[in-house]
């Protein structure tokens, strides 16, 4: 498995833009399609965008597409998600995760490495 680790969260006003990142190692980071999820107080952990190996194919949640952009650096080991035009409701513990899978990924059980997440709140 690989380790992850998430940076990048924080406190914005609505309408603001936070840029997340995870940063891989333990095992060859280009071996994993990747994906970040969310999860809100009281609320199931939820997919937000997945990345192929390559960073040629990308999926989105309805509910951020047109928003979010992931990204993936496979020379520094490391995986980005720019959140624009955010909005109170994106208020979530933000996790990263590692597939083996070779395409974009959006079902939990696909994964089998995850991060400890970084708060992103989001004020009205």
């Amino acid at each position: 498995q690989v380790q992850l680790v998430e940076s990048g969260g924080g406190l914005v006003q609505a309408g603001g833009s936070l840029r997340l990142s995870c940063a891989a190692s333990g095992r060859t980071f280009s071996g994993y399609a990747m994906g970040w999820f969310r999860q809100a107080p009281g609320k199931e952990r939820e997919f937000v965008a997945a990345i192929s190996r390559n960073g040629r194919s990308t999926i989105y949640a309805d509910s951020v597409k047109g928003r979010f952009t992931i990204s993936r650096d496979n020379a520094k080991n490391t995986v980005y998600l720019q959140m624009n035009s955010l909005k109170p409701e994106d208020t979530a513990v933000y996790s990263c995760a590692a597939s083996p899978t070779w395409g974009a990924a959006i079902t939990i059980t696909q994964y089998n490495s995850w991060g400890q997440g970084t708060q992103v709140t989001v004020s009205s």
